[in-house]
C-alpha cells in the first residue's frame, strides 16, 4: 500500500474522531453561529472537490470528484436551509392589534 494513501487514511480517521468530539461538546445556543461557519467551510470543500476532478486523471477521479461536488453542494444547501429555519425561530411573530372595546356609559 502506498505511504501517501496510508497517511491520508490516518488523517481521515483522526479527523472523524476529533470532529465528533468537538461537535458533541457544543452547547445548543451556539449551533446557529457554528452552522453558518460550517456552510462557509463546505463551500471551500466544494471548490476543493472541483480541483480534485481536474487534478486526478481517469474515470475514477471524475466519478469521485463528481460525488464530492454533489454531496458538498447538498451539504451547503441543507446547511443554509437549517440555518434559515433556526433563525426564523428567534424572530418575533407579528402581534394582532388589540380590539378596542367600546366603553358603555
Amino acid at each position: 500500500m502506498n505511504a501517501d494513501v496510508l497517511l491520508g487514511a490516518y488523517v481521515f480517521i483522526l479527523a472523524i474522531f476529533v470532529g465528533f468530539e468537538v461537535i458533541s461538546k457544543v452547547p445548543t445556543t451556539l449551533h446557529t453561529p457554528l452552522m453558518s461557519g460550517a456552510n462557509a467551510i463546505h463551500g471551500i470543500i466544494v471548490v476543493g472537490a472541483m480541483l480534485v476532478v481536474l487534478a486526478v486523471p481517469g474515470t475514477l477521479g471524475a466519478i469521485l470528484g463528481f460525488f464530492a461536488v454533489v454531496l458538498g453542494t447538498a451539504n451547503v444547501v441543507g446547511g443554509f436551509v437549517v440555518t434559515d429555519r433556526m433563525l426564523a425561530m428567534f424572530q418575533q411573530r407579528p402581534r394582532r392589534p388589540a380590539k378596542a372595546e367600546e366603553k358603555k356609559p
